[in-house]
């Protein structure tokens, strides 16, 4: 029940982050977009015992680093350090969901029987990257790091496909998919192409991916919410 109202709370804060977007007043959207990580990690803490594995503080700073990112990548639209810091704050989260998925007890089809699946995400990886090469400038060696992280995060993700029920991998896959897209969407739009709703479809997609990534994960361990 408590999970319940939780997520309806998460999911209202991040609709109201969205909708007060381009408003005159930006302090509004600054507390709704600052107020929308707070909700999930109040809603994993009460679904998971943090000391009872490693791997669940991990998660917990992944969503704390994301919480930072948010509210950095605020004020960064003319301020390319700023961006850089917001990109240094979610690096270091796909960096941490990219470890617990890794160590994720069990084989690593990835290496193994599935290897074929680097593949597609290579690809679409270098496929972004040659699109966006030429107007990244000084931006160019944190954007291809960033998009390395995330990448991997996303192998990561993959990768757990014969470790965890079929509930937890498809939530977090799904999530970590939309993690891509959104952050995606964010270098399209600043470096490339500029375009209508972008800000809409970013945080829709980004608000989405966070909640399947930790529900996916508190999945992994029980198939009840509190």
């Amino acid at each position: 029940m408590r999970t319940f109202v939780l997520t309806i709370i998460y999911f209202i804060t991040g609709s109201l982050s969205v909708f007060l977007q381009n408003q005159p007043s930006f302090l509004p959207e600054l507390a709704a977009k600052a107020s929308i990580i707070p909700v999930l990690l109040i809603l994993f803490i009460l679904n998971i015992n943090l000391n009872d594995d490693k791997q669940h503080k991990l998660i917990f700073m992944g969503l704390v680093f994301s919480w930072a990112g948010d509210i950095i990548l605020e004020f960064s639209d003319r301020n390319e350090l700023l961006f850089a810091a917001g990109l240094l704050s979610f690096m270091m989260a796909q960096l941490l969901y990219m470890t617990v998925f890794f160590k994720t007890q069990g084989k690593n089809a990835l290496f193994e029987n599935r290897n074929y699946l680097f593949i597609p995400i290579i690809i679409y990886g270098a496929g972004l990257l040659l699109f966006l090469y030429k107007d990244l400038g000084g931006m160019r060696i944190p954007v291809i790091i960033y998009s390395v992280a995330i990448l991997s995060m996303l192998l990561s993700a993959v990768n757990r496909i014969e470790k965890v029920n079929r509930l937890s991998f498809y939530l977090v896959l799904t999530g970590a998919i939309l993690f891509v897209f959104s952050d995606s969407c964010i270098a399209i739009n600043k470096f490339r192409y500029p375009f209508r709703f972008s800000g809409i479809l970013i945080m829709s997609t980004y608000i989405i991916a966070q909640y399947l990534i930790v529900t996916g994960y508190i999945k992994q361990f029980s198939v009840k919410f509190k």
